[in-house]
């Protein structure tokens, strides 16, 4: 980023945000004027996502979101460096199998679970403690349409993203009135992570969405930001569902 806005104040953390969607969130609230921690896997992938983003502002620590010391190393590592953690995006997550629920291997499911739900309440509880529960702040979990019905072939990530819009609602009856939390739920947003769903076949699957076009990272980037705002203070417990009509068809292509 060539030019960096005014400081808004607040500071936030991406989980996931190497690329792809959490990138896209990054992006967004970087642009804003937000101070922002990135987590990811990847060092080297992180470490470029910062230069990307701005140094001056942007901070990265490497590791996997399931893992307790980093979830604590993260926290503690933005609030020494910015002395606050005033939102929190839960973008980490994991879809490793494709195929009937029938037939997954349960370690599968168990380590999609860990990574796409557990890790999300353990960030949640550790910005609570740390900042939020004395300051306030906002919560925005990424779920998917995939959570919200039946999805073929991506049954265990489809069961794990209904449980993480259920965590919302629990999330934002317990810490309100200090912390709203809600969840986003993207159709295919066009990310490494979502290439088996639309690579060779992109013309195709897009027809199938009554807006002509697969979503990309900065349509999540923006809904994530509406929901970090003052222009959704009266807003906790929901899911946004960020699809280009593809519901209004009964079903995600």
């Amino acid at each position: 980023m060539t030019e960096l806005p005014e400081l808004s104040g607040r500071v936030a953390i991406v989980t996931g945000a190497s690329r792809g969607i959490g990138y896209g969130v990054a992006e967004a609230l970087v642009a804003r004027g937000d101070r922002v921690c990135v987590t990811g896997r990847g060092e080297d992938a992180l470490k470029e996502a910062v230069q990307r983003l701005g140094a001056e502002r942007v901070i990265g620590v490497a590791g996997k979101a399931h893992d307790l010391a980093h979830q604590t190393e993260v926290v503690e590592r933005t609030m020494a460096a910015f002395g606050r953690v005033d939102f929190l995006v839960n973008n980490a997550g994991t879809n490793p199998v494709f195929g009937p629920i029938a037939d997954l291997d349960l370690d599968v499911a168990r380590k999609v679970f860990e990574t796409n739900v557990i890790s999300a309440l353990g960030f949640a509880q550790k910005t609570w403690h740390a900042w939020q529960k004395d300051n306030g702040g906002a919560i925005v979990n990424i779920a998917s349409v995939a959570g919200l019905s039946a999805s073929p072939f991506i049954g265990a990530y489809g069961v794990s993203k209904a449980a993480m819009i259920n965590l919302t609602q629990q999330l934002a009856h317990e810490f309100a009135p200090r912390v709203r939390v809600n969840a986003i739920a993207p159709a295919v947003v066009k990310t490494k992570f979502a290439q088996a769903l639309y690579e060779g076949r992109e013309e195709e699957a897009a027809a199938a969405y009554p807006l002509g076009r697969l979503g990309v990272p900065s349509d999540i980037g923006g809904a994530a930001a509406f929901l970090t705002s003052g222009q959704s203070d009266w807003i906790t417990g929901q899911t946004l569902v960020v699809d280009g009509g593809i519901f209004l068809n009964a079903g995600v292509a």
